[in-house]
């Protein structure tokens, strides 16, 4: 039988399991929307923006752990899609970009919408195609999938010139084998032994989880290692749900914004268990003052984090889950009484202050107040910035892939479409997005596409009219010259809701903002809750930019009281 490029790419996609996916249709990639509009099995969702459509897909592979893809045109639709592919890079999301590109006899001659995908991609993508021929698709697709999803998941780029699209060919027998991941690399029994030893003979061990604990589903041998040490346990910001946050050994997150408690607790101990971690700056703050009299045994899939920041004692190249299933047997059950005490003690000397918690209207009572009214299965997006701290602080997180969020390369702009991507994957769950201005402001046309698919997401805007992060750091450390990063004009971001469809309130005109914010979460559907709130409120602790954890600011330095202190 003959099919065109186009047709073998969505063949291969539907075999692949993909059942919906965003993109935006341009010149370059029109032969596939044709193929994709016959096809019965995957259905296509409108982004209004590549990066928004890149986002998408990023929720949908963050909630399920599988890949998703997205589609993008030749030009402009690379590089609106490049933020999103190099976001799922840093934080490990199996996300397969397809993008159309020039006929290839067009190549090289500057032709309209013509740019190097390829080189573009090769840094911020785990490995890219440049298909040259339509059975060359044929190995191409299932390989994608193959390496999204092996090993350290992350993405894929495949780049279909248009002449390939369109090119027929006559396919005879069996398809290709769909792609699956690569069996995970042999354990060395020998490490999971002198591992059990450190841990067996430590005596203030602390746990410490990184995203790759969510990516390879080991929240239940976590659980199981914890308990059975008793060891206090500390979450990157990707790690966050991998146990729940009121466990009683859950510290919360570790580093720039953890608990002071937390980042004291890392400092006294002596065994570090790192796990699926990578000892990332925000993390550890000054690396030589990081965890000084701890040794450390560090357990990650991708050999190139072992030693990379953190010398290991013992470093295990292993997948997590199978590592801790080897592992937990040599585990001696076991109760460190005097240092669980000393953690009861930090956490009263140095406890977190999360302020007018019970007001809907303020900063974490916006927050608290929101996940005390959800019922039911919940996931959690945010976008970068202040709102974003606070929420890894407050929110009461129960399980892994609750929680969706920037870490690595931090873009304003996620939360929106990752929680419309999201929704599409859980459509029985309620999806909160906890936004600020700016960040809702650098993908808000994809209000429209939650609206269009009647997606189940409320964005609870925090509203301060600024860059509240960068405001923040101008005052304490560029001695309060506040430049560049409060808005000059005030925007009516519920009236811009509701021009899209949206239902919208704000609940600095109500009367009774408790009552009107769950009635608005209860509610099916999308919808913006406009929450103004003032610039002067910090979120604290904070590590300064280049300190130690010891080094937090809890707010006793006000202004430019840091930056004087420090020259």
């Amino acid at each position: 039988m003959k099919y065109t490029g186009a047709e073998i790419l969505i063949k291969l996609l539907e075999r692949q399991g993909i059942r919906q996916m965003a993109g935006i249709p341009g010149g370059a990639n029109l032969p596939m929307y044709d193929a994709l509009s016959r096809s019965d099995k995957i259905r296509h969702i409108l982004a209004r923006h590549e990066q928004g459509a890149g986002f998408i897909a990023q929720g949908q592979a963050r909630v399920t752990g599988k890949p998703a893809v997205f589609f993008a045109t030749s030009g402009p639709g690379v590089t609106n899609a490049v933020t999103a592919v190099a976001d799922a890079k840093l934080d490990s999301i199996p996300i397969i970009c397809v993008s159309g590109q020039v006929p290839q006899e067009m190549i090289g001659t500057d032709a309209f919408q013509e740019i190097d995908t390829y080189g573009l991609g090769v840094p911020i993508t785990k490995h890219n195609f440049f298909a040259r021929s339509a059975r060359e698709l044929l190995e191409i697709v299932p390989n994608a999938f193959r390496i999204a999803q092996s090993g350290r998941p992350g993405p894929v780029w495949i780049d279909i010139p248009k002449d390939v699209q369109n090119e027929l060919i006559h396919i005879e027998g069996d398809w290709p084998e769909i792609g699956l991941p690569e069996p995970p690399p042999a354990i060395d029994l020998n490490s999971i032994q002198e591992a059990a030893t450190m841990i067996n003979e430590a005596r203030r061990p602390v746990v410490y989880i990184g995203g790759g604990a969510i990516h390879s589903e080991a929240s239940d041998e976590i659980f199981e290692l914890i308990e059975k040490i008793e060891s206090p346990t500390v979450m990157t910001l990707m790690g966050l749900g991998t146990i729940r946050s009121d466990h009683p050994l859950s510290l919360g997150m570790l580093g720039m914004h953890a608990a002071r408690f937390t980042n004291h607790a890392l400092e006294e101990c002596d065994t570090l268990i790192a796990l699926g971690a990578r000892f990332d700056d925000r993390a550890t703050g000054k690396v030589a003052q990081f965890c000084p009299d701890a040794k450390i045994v560090h357990i990650d899939i991708d050999a190139s984090e072992l030693n990379k920041i953190k010398n290991a004692h013992v470093g295990i190249i292993a997948d997590l889950k199978q590592a801790l299933q080897e592992l937990l047997p040599n585990i001696e059950r076991g109760s460190n009484p005097d240092w669980l005490e000393r953690i009861q003690i930090l956490k009263r000397e140095y406890p977190l202050d999360m302020p007018f918690a019970d007001d809907p209207m303020s900063p974490y009572g916006s927050i608290i107040q929101t996940a005390r009214m959800l019922e039911g299965e919940t996931i959690i997006t945010t976008d970068v910035g202040q709102h974003q701290m606070r929420v890894a602080q407050a929110f009461p997180f129960e399980k892994p892939r609750q929680w969706l969020t920037s870490g690595g390369l931090g873009t304003m702009g996620f939360g929106l479409p990752s929680a419309i991507g999201a929704a599409l994957e859980k459509p029985g769950a309620t999806v909160i997005c906890f936004s600020g201005d700016g960040s809702l402001l650098m993908n808000i046309q994809e209000l429209v596409t939650a609206v269009e698919e009647n997606a189940n997401v409320k964005i609870i805007l925090s509203n301060n009219n600024s860059l509240g992060l960068v405001h923040q750091q101008q005052e304490l450390f560029y001695r309060k010259r506040i430049y560049a990063c409060k808005y000059e004009r005030q925007v009516d971001f519920s009236i811009i809701a509701r021009g899209f469809g949206m239902q919208a309130c704000d609940l600095g005109d109500c009367i009774d903002p408790m009552t009107t914010l769950a009635k608005v979460l209860a509610k099916p559907g999308p919808a913006l809750i406009n929450i103004p709130q003032g610039v002067e409120h910090h979120v604290f602790p904070m590590v300064p930019p280049g300190a130690a954890n010891r080094e937090m600011l809890c707010g006793e330095l006000k202004g430019s009281d840091y930056a004087e202190a420090t020259t």
